[in-house]
């Protein structure tokens, strides 16, 4: 079983080839045609994406991130959120590499085992980067209006992050 597994992407490589061959398809042409549009979408996004990693990393090292989990904690505690996650909320649904350096650092200050550390886990696997999946897709679309996405995607985001940290507190305890 585990070789049909292994096995499974060069079987489908191999029957879309043989596929586009009979239906005597250019693959080459399909294929680079394909890749160009891949960089067309590519640099049409780069720029939102630049300015929002930048406002991400400019907030990290400024400071504001701290400040604000200290002013956010007792909310954040009363919902049942680690307030150590606050920097993994905020920078979540602008980065996911920027996330995943906050959740990287979470877990090893307070450990994997930690009610810190498995919030951030979930968190992580429970939330989407919203802004760079709307930039992504709406800039693909070629839509300029996000009207309602961005604050139902937000609201989306909101609900995993609260349903991550009372999940981890009902399946592994307080602490």
């Amino acid at each position: 079983m585990s070789l049909f597994f292994t096995m499974l992407v060069p079987y489908l490589m191999l029957l879309v080839a043989l596929w586009g061959l009979i239906r005597r398809v250019d693959l080459w042409g399909a294929l680079t045609h394909g890749a160009e549009e891949g960089v067309k979408v590519s640099l049409r996004i780069m720029p939102p994406l630049i300015g929002l990693l930048t406002a991400v990393y400019m907030l990290r090292a400024s400071g504001a991130l701290d400040m604000l989990g200290e002013a956010l904690g007792p909310a954040l505690t009363a919902l049942g959120i680690p307030p150590e996650t606050i920097g993994l909320l905020l920078v979540r649904p602008v980065s996911g590499s920027a996330a995943l350096g906050v959740g990287a650092e979470l877990i090893e200050t307070y450990g994997p085992d930690s009610l810190v550390g498995r919030t951030a886990a979930v968190m992580l696997g429970s939330t989407e980067t919203t802004f760079y999946t709307i930039a992504v897709y709406f800039g693909a679309a070629k839509i300029a209006k996000t009207r309602y996405a961005v604050p139902a995607a937000l609201c989306a985001d909101a609900a995993g992050f609260l349903a991550a940290a009372w999940a981890v507190r009902l399946l592994f305890g307080a602490g």
